[in-house]
């Protein structure tokens, strides 16, 4: 008897293949059987007109600290993810001096906006080195499976102390140092080494992080204390993909290990053109393993009176009078007249960027200047639309109506009892379409990411990645083509799951671990996102719901049914090279 059977759904397997209606069998965590299943289970489900696929596996989280305290790991969990990576973008929280906690924390807060208050109740530092971290995550239960990165800041903190983001370049035995902590905590099952080079990226108190000048001579040792060994992903965000100097030894990495590498852009010259795109194809055609990420839309900030961020932030009406107050509060006092025309009538850095002047300038009562920011902030409303047109805009609605962006962008904050959010694309949508991000998801070597689970708490929400990918591009987009269905799949388990070596998931195939959704992808949806005070010392992020996901099984066991936890925890690190052994009916 088979512990659980799933019945009569149509099977999306992982790989790629046309889809077909068929049953899955279960024993323990391993899928057992895949097609016509004959006999019995502890537990059937019926699948009928539902599709049933492998769990998603999300290569670009930042559950570090949020992985030593909770076991649910939302919002990533409740969107059909079963497989998270963390320890991106070059940031975390081993290895750590025992004085050096509160940097880790500050540099956190900084580049990826998770509320440092949060992270200093809830993360009890039970480790000091790399492998004592991996040990710890290993401790705890969870919902779905994680797997980290090594990360350069923590290490080169660890080895340089206050010198690690100044001027000062480490000298040949400090970069020895480096390089032996990488390999030691890849050697204990970290998934790779991960990098910071953008300037994006700054610590708390606005200094760039460690690392991001750090010199092509350490960049190449700590990628090749890898080298020997059976797994290892180099991952790096990076301003200047393609430069010369850094494609270099990023290339010199990749022929001189045959380790994968994963490569994140920042500089607006990638969304521009085809820059992206030709790294992929050099790569492909000179048989390197290296793989651009993508997300399936522009990353995007949230502006909204439940957001950290929105135009009207630092105007210093807002900033005195209205911020310190609860949301109810702030509504009742933004809808006076006086406030309304005290706020509108003031000047900021963020008023100028919105719309390309002062707010005084009396050609705004109608329209603005095509580079404005209000041209490319949209209203999300209840059903987010991601691709909109240049008149849905602030500025266009505002353009429509025959009043100024900023009066209308007043008033839309103030919708649906301030619940409304703003959808600002950061690169490629300055032609109002996803065609960019259409022809680099297709390529083979390029992987999907970038979702950012569990960071930018308080003005992104793109955690819910998988759920937006699946329905747009296979269902819902009408500004250009979509996707199949089987090709969308399979780019978000098995595509992902190999690219770091992690060979016992991302398929439905006999052997495989049983990591599963059913999905009825009729009604698959995204709602808007909302503000919720759920993190350790009541701690504010922004999540995103979803409708759509019947079940979600992990190893085995079902975790969510209707999108509710059923408690169940069958969850746990992922060790790099150390995936459980495939069955021998996987070769069937």
């Amino acid at each position: 008897m088979y512990d659980l059977i799933i019945r009569n759904g149509t099977i999306v397997d992982g790989t790629g293949e046309t889809p077909f209606v068929g049953d899955v069998a279960i024993q323990g965590d391993r899928i057992v059987q895949v097609g016509k299943v004959d006999g019995a289970a502890r537990r059937e489900i019926d699948a009928a007109g539902q599709i049933v696929t492998p769990g998603w596996v999300d290569i670009h989280t930042h559950y570090d600290g949020q992985a030593t305290w909770d076991a649910l790991l939302a919002p990533s969990s409740w969107h059909g993810v079963t497989t998270a990576i963390m320890g991106n973008c070059g940031v975390g929280f081993a290895p750590v001096r025992p004085d050096a906690h509160n940097f880790l924390i500050e540099l956190m807060e900084g580049v990826e906006d998770i509320p440092g208050a949060a992270l200093h109740e809830g993360i009890d530092w039970q480790w000091e080195s790399f492998p004592e971290y991996l040990d710890a995550l290993e401790a705890k239960p969870r919902a779905i499976d994680i797997g980290t990165h090594v990360p350069h800041a923590p290490v080169r903190a660890y080895v340089l102390g206050d010198r690690c983001n100044t001027d000062y370049v480490p000298n040949a035995d400090e970069i020895a140092q480096m390089a032996a902590i990488v390999r030691e905590g890849v050697e204990a099952g970290a998934l790779g080494f991960s990098t910071s080079r953008t300037l994006l990226h700054k610590d708390l108190k606005g200094v760039y992080m460690p690392g991001t000048f750090a010199g092509s001579d350490e960049m190449l040792a700590l990628g090749l204390s890898m080298k020997g060994l059976r797994h290892g992903v180099f991952e790096m965000v990076s301003d200047h993909l393609g430069d010369d100097d850094e494609w270099k030894w990023v290339k010199g990495f990749a022929e001189q290990t045959g380790l994968p590498v994963t490569l994140v852009a920042t500089s607006a010259q990638a969304y521009e053109g085809n820059k992206m795109y030709n790294i992929a194809e050099e790569s492909r055609a000179e048989g390197m393993d290296i793989r651009p990420q993508i997300a399936g839309r522009p990353t995007g900030i949230l502006h909204g009176l439940t957001s950290n961020f929105h135009v009207f932030v630092a105007s210093p009406t807002f900033r005195d009078k209205v911020a310190p107050l609860a949301l109810a509060e702030r509504l009742a006092l933004m809808a006076q007249p006086e406030i309304r025309a005290a706020i509108l009538s003031e000047d900021s850095p963020l008023i100028r960027a919105a719309i390309g002047t002062s707010p005084s300038d009396a050609s705004l009562a109608t329209s603005l200047g095509s580079g404005s920011l209000l041209w490319r902030i949209f209203p999300l409303g209840e059903r987010p639309n991601y691709e909109p047109d240049r008149e849905q805009s602030v500025a266009g609605m505002a353009e429509t109506a025959g009043v100024s962006a900023l009066e209308m962008m007043y008033d839309l904050l103030l919708r649906d009892a301030g619940q409304e959010l703003f959808y600002q694309p950061l690169g490629g949508y300055v032609t109002y379409n996803f065609d960019f991000f259409r022809k680099n998801m297709q390529h083979p070597n390029v992987l999907f990411g970038l979702s950012d689970g569990g960071a930018h708490c308080g003005v992104i929400a793109d955690a819910g990645m998988p759920t937006f990918i699946l329905p747009y591009w296979g269902r819902d987009r009408t500004k250009g083509e979509q996707f199949p269905l089987e090709f969308l799949v399979r780019k978000l388990t098995s595509d992902t799951a190999q690219a770091y070596g992690l060979n016992d998931r991302g398929q439905l195939k006999p052997g495989l671990l049983a990591d599963v959704n059913i999905i009825d992808f009729e009604t698959l949806r995204l709602f808007r996102p909302e503000s919720i005070n759920d993190l350790p010392a009541g701690g504010r992020r922004l999540v995103q719901r979803t409708e759509g996901y019947s079940f979600t099984i992990k190893s085995g066991q079902v975790t969510f049914e209707g999108g509710v936890h059923t408690g169940a925890l069958p969850g746990g690190l992922v060790r790099g090279g150390r995936e459980a052994v495939i069955l021998p009916m996987a070769a069937e």
